[in-house]
Order: C-alpha cells, then sequence, then structure tokens
C-alpha cells in the first residue's frame, strides 16, 4: 500500500493524523476492544480510506450529515477517522433511545448515511422509517432489512490515502426542555479540538469507560487519543472491576470517568482493589456531574494524586479546570479558569454579583471558530446567550481566589451518572397513562448516581395511590421512553403547586427531597 506523503501540519489540520502513524508505525496497535477485536494503525488508516472514499462516491462532502448508532467497539474509531478526513458531520446517536428518538435525531440532524450493528436492529429499522434523506444504510455485522454490510461496501473502495482531505467536524445532541433533543452545532471546530487533558503522547494508552456517543469520551477518549497517536481501549459498558482488569492488562495510562463511577468501585472489596495494578495510570480525568467531596478524597488516596476535574459542556467554553493537589487546597471546588476565559456570576438582572455570593454562571463564548447554535433552533440558541456569554442554567458562586463552586441549578435538568434528562420528556409520556391527572417529575438524592428519577403524580379522581398503580405508571414510561429516563420510584400527591399561570412550580416539589443536603446537585 502507498501513501500520499503529508506533514504533520497538514494532518492535524484535514484529520489526516491516521495516516501518519500508520506510515511510521502500521503494525503498532491503534485501538482494541473489550470484545478482541483490534486493528493497527495500518488496517484502521486503510479502513478509514475506504469508508472516506465510499462518502465522496455518495457525493458527501463539508457538513453533509453521517450518524452512526454504535456501541464502544473498535469500529467506532474507524469511523471517527474517516469522517475526520471526509469533511462530513458526524452525529453519535444514543444507543439507549427508542426507534422513535432515534428517528427524530436522524432526520433533525440531515444525515445521508446510516451506520449501526445488528445489537440495535430494532431501533435501527425503526428509525429509518422518520426520513427520506438517507443514501445509504450500513451495517457492522449481521442481516438488516435494507442495510449493506459495512465491509462488503467497503472491498469496492480504494484503501489509498484521500489526496484532497477535508477537516471533519461532528454534532452532538443535547436533550431539550420541550421534550426533543437539540444538535449542538459548531460550524467551525478548531483543529486543536477542546480537551481538558492535554497530556496524550505516542505513549498514551487510553481507556474508554463511558459511551463514546457523549462529549467527554468522544473528545478526550476517542478522538484525542487517536489524533495524538496512542493506544485507545474501548468498553463496551463499564463494569468495577473490569474496568481494573483493563487498566491492569493494558497498563492504561489515561481514562475519562464520572462521579458515579469513583462510587461503584469503591464499592469493591479492597481484596479485590488489591488484585490489579493501577500504578500506570497517569491522569483520570472526570466531570460530567460534580463528585462528592469523601469519594474524591477516597480516590486520590486510591488511584494517587491523577485526577483532573473540569467543568464545560458540549456547547463549549468555561475552562474550569482543577488538579489532584489543587483540589486538596479546595475541597468542592471545578477549578479557576486561565486569564484566557471570561465566565462571570450574574444575577436575575444580568448584574454580576460579589465574591462569594450564589448567582448563575455564565460563559464567555468564542468569537468565531467554536461558536456552537442549537441546529434549527435559533430561537433556543438565543436564549441560551446573554449578549457575548451563555449559560447552561448553572449556579455558583467565586471564592476570594477564584476558585468556583458549584451549588446547584436553575434549570430543571435532572443528571444521573453524568447523563443529562430532562423532566418534561419524562411528563409528557407519563401525562398519557389512564390514572394520571398531572405529574411532576423530579431528581432527588441518590448516593451511587448523584441523581435518580422520581415522578410525583396526582392521580384522576376515583383512583386510590397503591405499589400496583406506582409500577403500572413505571412500566408504561418504559414502553414509551429510553429506560433511563424513566422514573425508579413514584409518589403520590393530593396536589401539585401551581403558578398563577397554571404552569407547575417544579422547585417546590424538588426541594423537600433536598432540605438535608448542602448542594441541591
Amino acid at each position: 500500500m502507498s501513501y500520499h506523503r503529508i506533514s504533520a501540519e497538514e494532518a492535524a489540520l484535514n484529520g489526516m493524523s491516521v495516516a501518519v502513524y500508520a506510515a511510521t508505525r502500521p503494525d503498532e496497535s491503534a485501538v482494541a476492544d473489550q470484545h478482541g477485536r483490534e486493528y493497527s494503525w495500518h488496517e484502521l488508516n486503510a479502513a478509514a480510506n475506504q469508508l472516506a472514499h465510499l462518502f465522496r462516491d455518495l457525493g458527501l462532502g463539508r457538513g453533509d450529515g453521517v450518524a452512526l448508532l454504535s456501541s464502544n467497539r473498535a469500529e467506532f474509531a474507524l469511523v471517527i477517522a474517516a469522517c475526520m478526513r471526509s469533511g462530513v458531520r458526524l452525529t453519535p446517536i444514543n444507543w439507549h433511545l427508542t426507534g422513535e428518538e432515534v428517528g427524530y435525531i436522524l432526520d433533525n440532524c440531515d444525515a445521508q448515511v446510516f451506520i449501526t450493528e445488528q445489537r440495535f436492529a430494532d431501533a435501527a429499522l425503526e428509525a429509518v422509517t422518520h426520513t427520506d434523506k438517507l443514501k445509504a444504510c450500513l451495517t457492522y455485522d449481521g442481516n438488516l432489512p435494507g442495510f449493506e454490510n459495512l465491509w462488503e461496501a467497503l472491498a469496492a473502495h480504494s484503501n489509498e490515502n484521500v489526496a484532497d482531505p477535508v477537516h471533519g467536524n461532528w454534532m452532538l445532541y443535547t436533550s431539550g426542555t420541550t421534550g426533543r433533543p437539540k444538535g449542538v452545532h459548531v460550524k467551525e471546530r478548531p483543529p486543536n479540538l477542546p480537551n481538558p487533558d492535554r497530556s496524550h503522547t505516542l505513549d498514551t494508552v487510553a481507556l474508554c469507560t463511558g459511551p463514546a456517543y457523549h462529549a467527554a469520551p468522544l473528545a478526550i477518549d476517542v478522538v484525542a487519543t487517536i489524533v495524538s497517536g496512542g493506544k485507545l481501549v474501548l468498553m463496551d459498558r463499564f463494569e468495577p472491576e473490569m474496568t481494573l482488569q483493563l487498566i491492569h492488562d493494558h497498563r492504561v495510562t489515561h481514562t475519562h470517568m464520572v462521579a458515579t463511577m469513583f462510587h461503584r468501585m469503591l464499592q469493591l472489596d479492597e481484596s479485590t482493589r488489591s488484585n490489579y495494578n493501577v500504578s500506570s495510570l497517569r491522569s483520570v480525568v472526570h466531570g460530567a456531574a460534580p463528585c462528592p467531596v469523601h469519594v474524591k478524597h477516597a480516590m486520590i488516596d486510591w488511584f494517587g494524586p491523577v485526577l483532573l476535574e473540569y467543568y464545560a459542556a458540549t456547547e463549549g467554553g468555561g475552562g474550569f479546570l482543577i488538579d489532584s493537589e489543587e483540589w486538596l487546597r479546595k475541597p468542592g471546588s471545578v477549578g479557576c479558569p486561565g486569564p484566557e476565559f471570561d465566565n462571570r456570576i450574574l444575577d436575575d438582572e444580568g448584574n454580576e454579583v460579589p465574591v462569594g455570593e450564589t448567582g448563575t454562571v455564565y460563559m464567555r463564548a468564542p468569537d468565531r471558530v467554536g461558536r456552537f447554535e442549537y441546529y434549527k433552533d435559533s430561537e433556543k440558541t438565543e436564549s441560551s446567550y446573554r449578549g457575548e456569554y451563555f449559560t447552561l442554567g448553572d449556579m455558583g458562586y467565586f471564592d476570594e481566589d477564584g476558585y468556583l463552586f458549584l451549588t446547584g441549578r436553575t434549570a430543571e435538568l435532572i443528571i444521573s451518572g453524568g447523563v443529562n434528562i430532562y423532566p418534561q420528556d419524562v411528563d409528557t409520556v407519563i401525562m398519557q397513562h389512564p390514572a394520571v391527572h398531572e405529574v411532576c417529575t423530579i431528581g432527588v438524592p441518590n448516593d451511587e448516581w448523584g441523581e435518580e428519577v422520581k415522578s410525583v403524580v396526582q392521580l384522576n379522581p376515583g383512583i386510590e395511590p397503591s405499589d400496583a398503580v406506582a409500577e403500572d405508571i413505571i412500566a408504561f414510561a418504559r414502553e414509551h421512553i429510553a429506560h433511563y429516563k424513566c422514573p425508579r420510584t413514584i409518589d403520590f400527591a393530593n396536589s401539585l403547586p401551581r403558578l398563577p399561570t397554571g404552569k407547575i412550580q417544579r422547585r417546590l416539589v424538588r426541594d423537600p427531597y433536598w432540605a438535608d443536603r448542602d448542594k441541591s446537585i
């Protein structure tokens, strides 16, 4: 196989880093997964070229949509590598969603190519009925009606490097308060992709513990490792002891986790923990949800001072970072941003609040490159900004040294195990149950997950609260929306608090469950 020669600078600008490593380290392992699938740099680059040529032959170019419904398997890296050199816009889709939910995203993101696997056959087959924009449907495995086998399709295309590579992009979807997810669209994503951990090098071995369709695992574990030339190890689903096994076996140096994972790993008994050597770890990045102070102390005691916490979002901005040594001096903080970032805490009138006082956290949007918009939703985009600043609805305060401490959220978002859930998604479904008069879904404390989903229900006249009714409502919800969104428990109320306009006051429903907590997040 010959290679179109390309400089390192060109590689960074057009997504061809994989080609450089394929030319210089062809037989070294580039990506492996938990189930034994593995690609060398030569194999990854060859297949990525074939897929890139397939996109070109279908007429796809800069900014055209490709959708991926995939578990954490080696082929995920192949699709990423192909998209990075093709100029296309990739949307990885949450595989927990129902077929109808997947179909909405598939259509909304204007995907022209849809790639999936047999494991998600039911959702994929329903999803394609919700769009008429697809030029090709491909599957890694199995026999799905209307889908072509990926490997057979690639065999018809050249494995030579793309002669005119164009740096690709991605667009992830975040839940919306109206019940429909929104695409976070960055028209010009900088080649040096946002990543709080800049320590990736050629000897990096990164373990992807969370679903790669999420922003943080995608950017920090998958893309950063591929671009830097490290080895990527993908685990199918997080399991505490398996995580330790993979760290031990692969001599993992870098990984990204969320607080829930820390909690579950700490529940392993000492004899189990001692079976695995974790001394290879150099950086454990975490974010997505606040980490309880006692949990983080325990993880630093176990793993050493290798934890790096960030506060950021799919939408970008922020720049909050704190390493272990800093955090031990400022326990509970999410960090102090560098001088290049401009973050403010404002009151309801848009005025900056004094040091130590709580307000809403705002981040300055990038001037041009990297600025986000919600795809096809200018109203939501505008409502997120206050001038040059935008907010995610989080509340907090700066201390006298400029460190940020988060205290709660103005938005109604529930974060359970690092996963965002908007309660309106749940309310909309539960309101359709014949026994339900009104419902208010909230996040309540959970020591493992941070929050868990609970729905407080006012029943129709003549129906008495019971465990059987609660179980039936939960089962009904699970039939219509992704299981992780569904309430784990139901409480019943005679009435729900409302504003004069008739809107339920969700915070008044939520507050009693958090009364004994020092944070409402």
